[in-house]
């Protein structure tokens, strides 16, 4: 059984005796896709709160009354925090890019998406990861949509060979301002 608790300075949240189910769909999965976790009726953000996750034997009623759940479920447990997360990253190492290329698409709809807003889009849904990662994301998304054929890229209003693509993603210039596009493909 799975026992968590989450804390935002002064409150705190706890549920004891999830399943592996339980934990992954209710706290996990939302934790790490950088989306608020809802405990106690909270909402609990990745980049304000800490979660911590212990894995141990089931608690009964008395174990829990009187506000000992908790430290009967750290006395009896393993903190198992660490290996979870990993765990659920590994899993889906790909919903990221997948998600942010669907977003790439509908925002391109409406016309072409500076590469920097792409970066600023980013890091408004993934706060809590490194800024190298948020571009590493931006990067992967945008270089796959381009093979893909969904996208085409422009450089100061002029299209952007193939040939030239990756030497274009591996400036900066191109990820912090607005000289260079991608839009849908025609």
């Amino acid at each position: 059984m799975f026992h968590v608790e989450l804390r935002q300075f002064p409150h705190q949240a706890r549920a004891f005796n999830l399943t592996r189910e339980e934990l992954e769909a209710r706290i996990v999965a939302p934790w790490t896709a950088g989306r608020s976790v809802e405990l106690d009726d909270r909402q609990w953000s990745p980049e304000r709160a800490r979660l911590t996750i212990y894995e141990g034997p089931h608690l009964a009623p008395d174990q829990l009354g009187m506000g000992r759940g908790w430290q009967n479920a750290t006395r009896d447990g393993q903190d198992v925090t660490q290996r979870e997360l990993a765990v659920a990253e590994e899993i889906q190492p790909t919903a990221p890019v997948a998600e942010l290329k669907r977003e790439v698409l509908d925002r391109c709809a409406y016309g072409p998406l500076p590469l920097g807003r792409l970066v600023e889009m980013t890091h408004e849904r993934y706060p809590q990861a490194r800024v190298s990662e948020r571009v590493a994301l931006c990067e992967q998304a945008v270089w796959e949509l381009l093979h893909e054929g969904a996208v085409g890229m422009t450089r100061a209003g002029a299209p952007v060979a193939q040939d030239a693509w990756q030497g274009v993603l591996l400036r900066w210039e191109a990820w912090s301002g607005d000289a260079v596009t991608i839009q849908a493909a025609a």
